[in-house]
């Protein structure tokens, strides 16, 4: 794990990966575990789910530093760009086709 942040309505986790491991692997494990123990510890006032899909991106080596800040820095971040305008943009600027119905929900 090189770096780990959250808002509100979703989580940024830098992590090296072993090519041995799928990302779809590591996000059902990650999603599973967190959510059981979230909810043993009952840190919610409701059952907490995760919704489904996420999004996974890679960098460069020479951009590690640069990512990490950024992680690091969301509640300063996210006062002037919100997440869904940020991962459109991100989506966009990556020239990743995507369908507007298979983005994230704002959080209910």
């Amino acid at each position: 794990m090189l770096a780990i942040n959250n808002m509100f309505d979703h989580v940024h986790m830098f992590i090296g990966l072993n090519p041995e491991y799928s990302v779809s692997d590591r996000m059902l494990l990650v999603k599973g575990d967190s959510s059981e123990w979230i909810n043993k510890e009952k840190l919610t006032q409701f059952k907490f789910q995760w919704q489904e899909g996420y999004g996974a991106f890679t960098c460069s080596k020479s951009q590690i530093d640069k990512v990490v800040k950024y992680i690091n820095n969301q509640q300063e971040h996210h006062k002037k760009t919100n997440f869904l305008d940020e991962y459109r943009q991100l989506l966009k600027s990556f020239e990743i086709a995507f369908n507007e119905k298979y983005i994230f929900k704002e959080p209910e």
